[in-house]
């Protein structure tokens, strides 16, 4: 299920392309299969989640024989302060992060370091108005380690980029059928895990994932601008 676009993102035979906050790998996977052969690097602060990552390399079919070369490699590190030279990726991608760290213009500053001028930087973060009643109904939600310690306005978040030295030429919604389950997950926090509600939504939204019926789709398709969970948006960096 990725958030991101990639065919929105230019990508070019060679490019080097940095899944910052990687998690478990989900754009980071789809990267390094993509039909364009790329250099992917994930960087996660956790531990945990890059091991994920690596380990689902080798769930996955390796790529065909004799098919253009990529490479994928990954780390543990903190978004604030990146190992990497300034200039040296030609694509960002920063999924559902922004929300968790304390110091967003610090991560914003790092992305701007490293990307080359007219490079491209994709963001999400949660939606305002379906993250905001996700707070209302649950502090939990928002106050569990690691979890979100804010909700962006799209304007906001905007014009903080804008200053790093981006321009914004693109924005886009995902996940409208997510928000329904995140409010009910929010609305039974307690009893989130053992909830028949929940599980039946999850394996509803799992069938989606694997079988993209036309009906779910289209619902999709007219739910995300309305209220997908998630915002996109896609910067140039000024040269």
């Amino acid at each position: 299920m990725l958030t991101m676009r990639l065919e929105d993102m230019a990508l070019e035979p060679g490019m080097r392309v940095l899944d910052l906050g990687c998690g478990r790998g989900r754009h980071l996977h789809a990267l390094y299969w993509n039909e364009i052969p790329l250099d992917v690097v994930g960087v996660d602060l956790s531990h945990g989640e890059v091991k994920a990552a690596f380990d689902g390399f080798f769930q996955l079919p390796p790529p065909e024989p004799h098919s253009p070369l990529r490479s994928a490699v990954l780390s543990a590190g903190d978004a604030g302060r990146l190992p990497f030279p300034d200039n040296s990726f030609d694509r960002v991608l920063c999924s559902e992060v922004l929300e968790h760290v304390p110091d967003p213009d610090a991560v914003l500053a790092e992305i701007a370091r490293i990307l080359k001028p007219d490079g491209i930087f994709a963001a999400s973060v949660p939606r305002y108005w379906p993250e905001a009643i996700c707070w209302k109904l649950s502090t939990a939600y928002h106050n569990t380690p690691g979890g979100h310690v804010r909700i962006f306005k799209t304007k906001a978040l905007r014009d903080q980029v804008r200053k790093q030295g981006f321009t914004c030429f693109k924005r886009h919604w995902a996940h409208g059928l997510h928000s329904p389950y995140w409010w009910l997950q929010c609305a039974l926090w307690e009893q989130r895990e053992t909830s028949a509600s929940v599980r039946l939504y999850r394996k509803f939204l799992e069938w989606d994932l694997m079988e993209k019926p036309w009906l779910t789709q289209s619902l999709e398709w007219l739910l995300a601008p309305v209220m997908g969970k998630s915002v996109v948006m896609y910067f140039r960096k000024v040269g």
